[in-house]
């Protein structure tokens, strides 16, 4: 049996602000740290032993993914990073609270642009430092493939080659491996892994911190995929991903 978890960051400073965040680079939250620390004890605690990681160009995953590590004393073992597992670019709204952007332009707009396959938000100008072409860590990258926003379906087409052609293989050379990211890069390959119809994509909300199994076979035929943890704040988790993107404004009377 062969084994691929992926694993969404801990919570971030934006999750906890109820942030648009995307490819803005912001850190872990204490709860964050515990979190991805948990992660690691449950992998742990069932005798995971990764042969290689891969992670994002972001803090929050690649310190989601040294903190489990270390809970597994593991942190020797390679680690592949890449742009192609950076969260979905958010456009124009990084940085804007979701609940207000709910009140402002309403909350079944907003549940498009968050998880539906082909809305994108607008997209940044050319010299908005979101702008991923002005960013350091970027500069090896063609500026043709960093988006300036991204709808669902280009995130998974950014995501998906390097899944295909990087990832994937390696699980012929090893018999487990990790993959930290992001709820959208990670909602791409479970798409794709699950083959989840377009229109159903917007039911799926990948908590934070919480390990998701995928089991194959030898062949490499997916033949099972559970999440690790009490089932009950599991879904209490996903629940709250989904309201993230409720207005809070008063009830009129």
């Amino acid at each position: 049996m062969k084994r691929i978890v992926l694993l969404r960051h801990g919570e971030s400073m934006w999750n906890k602000e109820n942030r648009f965040t995307g490819w803005t680079d912001v850190d872990l939250t204490p709860q964050g740290a515990a979190e991805a620390e948990e992660a690691g004890r449950l992998l742990r605690d069932k005798g995971f032993a990764f042969g290689k990681a891969y992670t994002s160009y972001l803090k929050r995953a690649v310190k989601t993914l040294d903190r489990v590590l270390d809970l597994l004393d593991q942190d020797w073992i390679p680690v592949e990073k890449s742009w192609r597992l950076n969260e979905k670019h958010y456009g124009a709204l990084q940085g804007l609270d979701k609940s207000e952007t709910a009140a402002r332009y309403g909350e079944e707009q907003v549940l498009l642009w968050r998880r539906s396959y082909d809305t994108a938000p607008d997209a940044v100008a050319e010299d908005d430092p979101r702008n991923p072409a002005l960013d350091a860590r970027y500069a090896e990258v063609p500026d043709a493939y960093l988006p300036r926003t991204e709808s669902l379906r280009q995130t998974v087409a950014r995501t998906l080659p390097y899944w295909e052609c990087t990832i994937f293989p390696s699980l012929k050379r090893h018999d487990a491996l990790l993959v930290v990211a992001h709820g959208n890069s990670l909602r791409g390959i479970v798409k794709y892994l699950k083959q989840i119809p377009d229109k159903d994509i917007a039911g799926l909300n990948l908590p934070t911190a919480v390990p998701y199994v995928f089991e194959f076979d030898d062949d490499l035929r997916l033949v099972d995929d559970y999440f690790l943890g009490d089932p009950a704040r599991i879904a209490a988790k996903m629940a709250a991903v989904a309201a993230q993107g409720k207005s809070k404004s008063p009830m009129k009377p």
